[in-house]
């Protein structure tokens, strides 16, 4: 798999996870919680599940088996970034030669 697709699954699987949460917890949260919060419940909830999500995918990442990973995060192998040569620029451009 090439190291864009692995980056690509890495960042969609674990969106789709938290997705899943938000929808959960705004769906069975109860009325006292969100009833504060209006109608900008559900656009705070996702940002909020998803950085929960994400930091604990990270954290669990080392300790869990690979099948796992691949469930949670898409793949069980991170991609690799190899540093900027010297025709390439620090942002990632080309640059003429």
């Amino acid at each position: 798999m090439s190291d864009q697709l692995t980056a690509w699954l890495r960042t969609i699987v674990p969106a789709a996870w938290s997705a899943l949460v938000a929808w959960l917890i705004t769906a069975g949260a109860p009325d006292w919680l969100t009833d504060p919060l209006g109608d900008a419940g559900p656009t705070l909830v996702v940002p909020v599940v998803l950085a929960a999500v994400y930091a604990l995918l990270r954290w669990a990442e080392p300790r869990l088996p690979a099948w796992a990973t691949r469930l949670l995060l898409g793949s069980a192998q991170p991609p690799t970034y190899t540093p900027p040569d010297s025709a390439t620029e620090r942002d990632g451009r080309h640059r003429s030669v």
